[in-house]
């Protein structure tokens, strides 16, 4: 199965331009394009790829070079990186300056409060996706929901690490609890 290194390459720079709130946020439209359009990777290995990534030391985006390498070994790495980094560093820079110099304006106020539930909602989405394949199995449904339901009450209310929590998961996870 041939990849497009520029296809992958252009379509990571233009969802990377949607990423607020972080790359984690695109994970639905990643999985659209990676799994069900071309196939290149499958459900559990879109879902582990993501896991693995969260689970290492370092920045959150690095589950995309982790998707990228599934794809396409160093090249599809470099591909999705770059797509990735690039046009919403620029962006970012740019905006961010801007910002600064324009803090006290009424519509930086306005859209940086605007930008608050889109945000959730985009977290929120990447975390139903990440949770489905778990919540449809025969059995597993109402375990998932309960460990879904359980860290967003202990997001919401305690100062625990994510790291801790993602590790309990995956605990539970290797136990088969979910």
């Amino acid at each position: 199965m041939a990849v497009n290194l520029v296809g992958l390459f252009l379509h990571f720079a233009m969802i990377s331009l949607l990423a607020i709130g972080g790359a984690i946020t695109t994970a639905p439209e990643m999985h659209r394009f990676l799994v069900a359009d071309h196939g290149w990777l499958t459900d559990t290995q879109f879902t582990t790829s993501i896991a693995i990534a969260q689970a290492a030391p370092g920045p959150n985006v690095l589950f995309v070079a982790v998707l990228g390498w599934n794809v396409a070994g160093l090249p599809g790495a470099l591909a999705t990186m770059a797509g990735t980094l690039l046009p919403s560093t620029t962006l970012a820079l740019t905006a961010t300056r801007w910002a600064s110099a324009n803090r006290d304006s009424r519509s930086v106020r306005a859209f940086t409060v605007g930008m608050t539930p889109l945000t959730l909602g985009l977290i929120v989405a990447t975390g139903w996706l990440l949770a489905a394949p778990y919540a449809t199995m025969p059995g597993r449904m109402p375990s998932t929901l309960a460990l879904v339901a359980l860290t967003v009450a202990l997001v919401l209310r305690t100062k625990i690490p994510l790291v801790w929590l993602v590790l309990g998961g995956g605990v539970l996870g290797a136990l088969g609890v979910v």
